[in-house]
């Protein structure tokens, strides 16, 4: 691990995993678009799925000498967001984000088998076990229901990117259906690539052309603040009523996932148990563990005979 991200060096080859700056001599992969998983400057090939390439274009970054193959590199469907890929290679599986559960159109990764795994562990305490999604299916359309029968206008908030995809699947069938105008334009990508997503119109359009006026309706919108612009005047001129998603939300340490008016715990990342699941069919004789509760997941697995440790910045701190 170095303060540009995590170098992996075999006899050939340098392989650079999410790092910030990509560079020149080796081979840069990027695991998904997610702003904290993509880099801020080109240099040398950047390895990546399509999706994730025109993601990232969309959101401001165009990778230059990219490529979605190269000989002796799997990417692996990792289940996070749409492109998402974990990397095996030299019989080292890494991650990225990972989950391994169905969500809509996302479909859980399938773990191969590796001697040295590299993984996220986000949720990597005890305390995070997610509900199965038709148990938050049936709770949040009881909740839509109750909101509608009193003409009670609902945003249903999540991630721009990902979160507000799964969102739109499982619960476009209310309508009017509206999307904020960032939520808009990432769904409409995700069309592209074939994601059965239902439309709906852009919250600039709907206001303007009065449509808001006329309640009950549902919007899907990014997870903002309570005291966010839009979210205060949706709130005070329309009455809307938010309801959040997030892997968070059953946490009483983390209240950063209770920020909306309802919260239900909806994650794109493994629950404890998941990841535990996860690291015990990979095989691996050593786990690195990185992104989270990384010393408490760790220990944890040692506990079941499990050789893991967090993998910590060392002196390779600029990839020279």
């Amino acid at each position: 691990m170095t303060k540009n991200g995590i170098l992996c060096e075999t006899l050939d080859k340098r392989v650079f995993l999410d790092p910030k700056n990509s560079h020149v001599n080796g081979i840069n992969f990027v695991s998904h678009a997610h702003s904290d998983h993509l880099p801020s400057k080109n240099g040398g090939t950047i390895l990546s799925s399509i999706e994730t390439n025109e993601i990232a274009n969309l959101r401001g970054f165009k990778m230059q000498n990219h490529v979605e193959f190269l000989e002796n590199f799997s990417l692996i469907d990792s289940g996070h967001i749409l492109g998402a890929k974990g990397l095996l290679f030299d019989d080292i599986f890494y991650t990225g984000d990972i989950c391994t559960r169905n969500r809509g159109f996302l479909k859980g990764a399938q773990i191969p088998k590796c001697k040295t795994l590299i993984t996220e562990c986000t949720f990597g305490l005890p305390e995070f076990v997610f509900p199965k999604i038709e148990e938050i299916l049936k709770q949040v359309n009881e909740l839509i229901s109750e909101l509608y029968s009193k003409g009670i206008p609902v945003i249903l908030m999540g991630y721009q990117l990902g979160k507000a995809q799964t969102i739109t699947q499982l619960f476009g069938h209310w309508g009017p259906l509206y999307f904020h105008d960032s939520v808009k334009a990432m769904n409409s990508l995700h069309q592209k690539f074939g994601v059965p997503l239902n439309d709906g119109i852009g919250h600039s359009e709907a206001q303007k052309s009065g449509l808001l006026e006329k309640k009950p309706w549902i919007m899907v919108a990014p997870m903002l603040p309570a005291k966010n612009k839009f979210v205060q005047e949706m709130k005070s001129r329309y009455g809307a009523v938010t309801i959040g998603f997030s892997g968070w939300a059953q946490s009483s340490r983390f209240s950063f996932g209770r920020r909306t008016d309802y919260s239900f715990p909806m994650s794109d990342h493994c629950d404890f148990n998941e990841l535990v699941e996860m690291v015990v069919n990979s095989g691996a004789e050593q786990v690195y563990t990185i992104h989270g509760f990384v010393e408490e997941f760790a220990v944890h697995l040692r506990k079941l005979g499990i050789n893991a440790h967090p993998l910590v910045e060392n002196s390779l701190d600029d990839f020279t």
